[in-house]
């Protein structure tokens, strides 16, 4: 049997298009439904589309509170179904959220089983667990059949879904949002709902009140997992005004005594968003690398609460500072950024301030007023309608029997007797044989007269909007007084202080063991050191071509001072330089040192010295030590200098006169009161010359005269007498003589 052949295709219909604008349009279009489908949430309800179809999704299986549970199986299937076709584990996944207790500051969803923990442990599969609403989500969709918000077809159109929800909690500061979006992100940490209302109250008096008066109730953010939070009442102030800043927020902690004087911190509550177990394991890696020198041991006694226990490594140990080297290595102490980044009517995303957003949830709450007391009223003039067909019916039942058993047509002869209305005379003819019995003309009228008292109550409702804002007034009461400062749920769980203030110098000690070590260093400038003090170096291996320069004894919880030809000082800490074994590695590997500056001197910094620094040109002066410390790799400038002059000297200042030698070999002694003190500039003349350039310099008590070191490191000598030639004035040529230094160095070094 032959093959078949098939009619040839007829080539579809090709469309040139620029690649360019397929790739924005098509990017643009995914940037959009990531931003409005998925990651910012509605500024009215506070909830994104998953959120929104879970509740609803929820509410259409009657999961109210105190009805039986459901297994999280057959929400997440319906709403997968139905409403959001991504994917069963992500619509679990943010209902599992939505039931955290230590996520969610008010919880939206009831469950039961294993939902996860703060220790950043999995939930179990939803076939196991179950669900329900909490009163808030009852809240949040109260008057959802009542019109309250719009609907809109599904993704395939065989049902509808809200627009919104109606909101009836200030949701979205309550429980807070995170996400990512395309370009912009959001990040809303969550706050105390009882405050929310008082300050969303303040707005309803005066609508034009700013961010900041609003602060009056809005003390910050209220975690559901507790916490402190230190910073200043002026950031906090700006990051809500201006919809962008972060909270420093702290573990609580307190310290208990135990016997014979020990004792120990013990943490009660943790930043939020940060797991228990991470949060240990971090600890006990850090006591392993010997970071925590003040720490003994840690272990985690928690069960339903959280109690952390941190072991000092002695008594005697301050336990403020244990616990802030703690703060600053772990996440016991964490950044929560606000990025008031949200959906402004649904449609376009903003960063707004505390006001706008509150202002954006009553505007909502009016809309959804307004949009019930609609349908209310439709419904009220329906049934008046029904009512008055009823009466008549009641007032005329013989004949309009006698016209539903003899027409073939009741309606049309019911509608033409009685002059009634096509609803009137289908409510008649619907209307069971039995309610003919029961009715009566009292209760019609009855009920008539208290619908259209209602109805005239929403009419004056609907005329006013003063009467509208009272009512919305009346609504938000209701929730804080549901969620006030006296209930368990509503009760502020995190508190504001302000952060302790320590010795910086006693907290990086604290972050490193206190040993002793020696710093090695090449004359190519490679660093390293050796554990302990030790004397003999001789043994050492450098590099080719490469030699000891100096060494000296250290701790390794010293800072070193670096003094370069370009007038800087950088700061190293010797618990980051290499050990002992190899050769090292260069000290431009930890500080940003420009290629054509060189070191002019290293030493330890001890806080509490002066010195004298000096540039080749022969100018300088006297500096602090403090003001030479810095905290960047790129240094501190505190002697200007420009090429091709360059500091080349510096040194302690003990005593009262200041020998200054030039490279022709000159040197002058002056005074050291001639020489003033500065923080940082260019300095004074020191000595003058005419082709040379200044070598070294020194500082020293004319009493006992001068000593330095020669090229072969034998100390060298001159009394007060002997030095009276080269006395004179700051900005003296000086004077040439025998017994100076061949080097023209004094090699004294820093003291």
């Amino acid at each position: 049997m032959g093959k078949r052949q098939l009619p040839p295709e007829e080539p579809a219909e090709i469309h040139e298009v620029m690649l360019r604008d397929a790739l924005e349009e098509r990017y643009l279009a995914y940037a959009l439904s990531t931003i409005m489908h998925r990651a910012l949430p509605d500024a009215r309800d506070g909830l994104k589309p998953v959120h929104r179809r879970i509740l609803y999704g929820m509410r259409l299986l009657r999961l109210d509170p105190g009805t039986p549970f459901k297994k999280s199986a057959k929400i997440v299937g319906d709403v997968m179904g139905s409403f959001h076709p991504h994917g069963d584990q992500a619509i679990y996944d943010a209902m599992v959220r939505l039931a955290q207790d230590f996520a969610s500051r008010y919880p939206l969803v009831d469950g039961q089983g294993n939902f996860g923990n703060i220790d950043g442990d999995n939930p179990a599969a939803y076939r196991y667990t179950e669900a329900r609403m909490t009163e808030v989500a009852r809240l949040l969709l109260e008057g959802i059949d009542e019109d309250g918000v719009e609907f809109r077809p599904n993704y395939d159109g065989q049902t509808k879904e809200p627009v919104v929800m109606p909101g009836g909690f200030p949701n979205l500061l309550a429980n807070g949002a995170q996400g990512i979006a395309v370009g912009m992100a959001t990040s809303i940490p969550p706050h105390n709902a009882a405050e929310l209302c008082d300050a969303a109250l303040h707005l309803i008096d005066k609508p034009d009140a700013k961010s900041k008066s609003l602060l009056k109730w809005v003390k910050g953010p209220d975690f559901p997992t507790g916490g402190i939070i230190v910073d200043s009442k002026e950031s906090i102030a700006e990051a809500y005004m201006t919809g962008r800043g972060s909270f420093r927020t702290r573990a609580k902690w307190t310290q208990e005594e135990g016997a014979r004087g020990t004792w120990v911190v013990v943490i009660t509550e943790i930043p939020w968003l940060v797991q228990k177990s991470r949060l240990v394991e971090k600890i006990a890696e850090l006591l392993n690398e010997k970071k925590l020198p003040l720490v003994g041991d840690v272990r985690d006694e928690s069960a339903e609460d959280v109690r952390l226990v941190i072991e000092p490594k002695s008594r005697a140990v301050d336990p403020a500072l244990m616990m802030e080297s703690l703060f600053r290595l772990t996440e016991l102490e964490s950044k929560i950024s606000l990025n008031l980044n949200v959906l402004i009517k649904g449609k376009i995303p903003k960063v707004v301030g505390l006001a706008e957003c509150l202002r954006e949830w009553l505007d909502h709450l009016r809309d959804v007023l307004v949009r019930r007391s609609n349908y209310r009223k439709t419904q009220i003039e329906n049934r008046l309608e029904v009512l008055g067909g009823y009466l008549i019916a009641y007032l005329n039942i013989d004949k309009v029997i006698k016209i539903i058993r003899t027409e073939d047509e009741p309606k049309p002869a019911l509608i033409k007797a009685f002059k009634l209305t096509e609803v009137q005379a289908d409510a008649i003819l619907n209307m069971r044989l039995r309610s003919l019995r029961k009715l009566e003309e009292f209760e019609i009228r009855t009920e008539d007269k208290n619908l259209r008292g209602e109805l005239k109550g929403i009419k004056s409702l609907l005329g006013s909007e003063t009467e509208q804002w009272s009512r919305v007034g009346e609504q938000v009461r209701k929730v804080r007084d549901i969620f006030g400062p006296k209930t368990p749920l509503g009760k502020r769980r995190t508190m504001f202080a302000d952060a302790p203030e320590h010795d910086l110098a006693a907290i990086e000690e604290a972050f490193v063991e206190r040993e002793p070590c020696t710093v090695v260093i090449s004359e190519k400038g490679w660093v390293r050191t050796l554990k302990g003090h030790v004397e003999d170096i001789s043994g050492l291996a450098f590099k080719t071509d490469d030699k000891l320069d100096h060494a000296f004894f250290a701790e390794t919880t010293s800072k070193l001072l670096v003094f370069a030809t370009n007038g800087k000082f950088y700061s190293l800490d010797v618990a980051k330089l290499p050990g002992g074994r190899g050769h090292g590695e260069p000290i431009r590997m930890f500080i940003d040192m420009e290629q054509d500056a060189a070191i002019v001197s290293l030493f330890v910094n001890k806080g509490e010295r002066k010195f004298l620094i000096a540039s080749s040109e022969g100018q300088g002066f006297v500096v602090k030590e403090e003001d030479c410390v810095g905290n960047t790799r790129k240094g501190k400038q505190v002697l200007n200098v420009t090429m091709p002059n360059e500091a080349c000297a510096i040194a302690t200042v003990q005593g009262d006169t200041v020998a200054a030698i030039g490279t022709n070999h000159k040197m002058v002694l002056f005074p050291l009161d001639q020489v003033p003190e500065m923080a940082r500039g260019r300095g004074v003349r020191l000595q003058k010359y005419s082709s040379a350039k200044l070598s070294d310099v020194a500082v020293f008590e004319l009493k006992a005269g001068l000593t330095w070191k020669d090229s072969a490191g034998r100390e060298q000598s001159m009394s007060a007498k002997e030095l009276s030639d080269w006395r004179g004035n700051r900005a003296d040529a000086g004077r040439l003589a025998g017994g100076l230094p061949k080097s023209n160095k004094f090699l004294r070094g820093v003291k």
